[in-house]
């Protein structure tokens, strides 16, 4: 199996530090435009969070349009205020903000007037907060790198030529907050658009999806069934569970397995899905669990003893 991806590498467009965060999938989402003709015209992320796919699908001209869809409302207001021209008040912002914890404090607890104030106090709690988290029990950095506590992750001139840089692209984001399987649904019929899709991973009890987003609940077996409706390609990744196989395997899907470092520096294994993963060759396929591949061949076994 291939090596986990250096995310150093990848260039960063996000102004987010976010959880479960796709950065790492950068270079093989790359692979996968390269092998597409025609090239697709439009992507949709219908839960896209930080947003890296999307911003680097832009940036590189792998497609002329992105939908990018995010339930969250905090998240939502920076991805509204940038494409709604207030990328540069923004990054002025961050330029001079003075960042202590009790400025912090003071600025969140502030009602925010305008959808920019929200912005600034969403990019402020996922910087200082452990985790880039943003749901409900979320705390500062205590430690953070090399002790700097909640100054860990807030470089402010690079948070603030990030925001400014997406002026470049921000007349091809389509932003909705809305449910991002209905999006999926709207643009179904349409041949020139892919999907890039990452799901909270809360299928088969996973805990995880319910401690990093707000809105974590999904009817994960009405995603899958959306998918198998979509005209255009799509991507999938999701967390190597059971429950989620076997939901692949019904709906005629291809899974491989694909390395990934966590936060923790731990080599883990995530599932990709799509219609067609020839592409992915050198990353081992999943097939049916061996109990049913041994029950099948069994079965086959008798069925030609009996026609003998």
């Amino acid at each position: 199996m291939p090596k986990p991806v250096n995310v150093a590498s990848v260039k960063q467009r996000s102004p987010f530090r976010y959880p479960g965060g796709k950065t790492w999938f950068v270079p093989n989402f790359r692979h996968w435009i390269a092998t597409m003709y025609p090239k697709p015209n439009i992507l949709v992320e219908p839960f896209a969070g930080g947003g890296i796919i999307s911003l680097t699908a832009l940036f590189e001209s792998m497609v002329q349009k992105a939908v990018m869809v995010e339930l969250d409302e905090e998240i939502a207001a920076v991805w509204e205020s940038i494409v709604n021209g207030d990328a540069a008040w923004l990054s002025n912002r961050i330029l001079t903000f003075e960042l202590s914890k009790k400025t912090v404090i003071d600025e969140i607890k502030k009602i925010p007037n305008t959808q920019r104030e929200k912005a600034f106090q969403t990019i402020l709690k996922n910087r200082t907060f452990h985790g880039g988290i943003l749901a409900e029990g979320a705390g500062f950095l205590k430690y953070g790198e090399k002790g700097k506590g909640i100054h860990s992750r807030w470089y402010p001139a690079t948070i603030a030529k990030r925001i400014l840089n997406l002026n470049h692209i921000a007349d091809r984001i389509d932003f909705r907050c809305d449910d991002g399987v209905k999006v999926m649904i709207e643009f179904s019929h349409r041949r020139d658009t892919i999907y890039f899709i990452d799901p909270p991973y809360t299928a088969g009890g996973k805990k995880a999806g319910k401690r990093l987003y707000k809105h974590y609940n999904l009817d994960h077996e009405q995603l899958f069934t959306t998918c198998k409706t979509l005209k255009g390609d799509f991507l999938m990744t999701y967390d190597n569970a059971e429950e989620v196989k076997k939901m692949a395997r019904s709906h005629g899907f291809q899974m491989r397995l694909i390395p990934m470092t966590n936060t923790h520096h731990t080599t883990m294994e995530e599932l990709v899905i799509g219609k067609d993963l020839s592409w992915m060759d050198g990353f081992p396929a999943v097939h049916e669990p061996e109990t049913n591949y041994v029950a099948n061949k069994t079965k086959r076994i008798r069925s030609n003893k009996k026609i003998h």
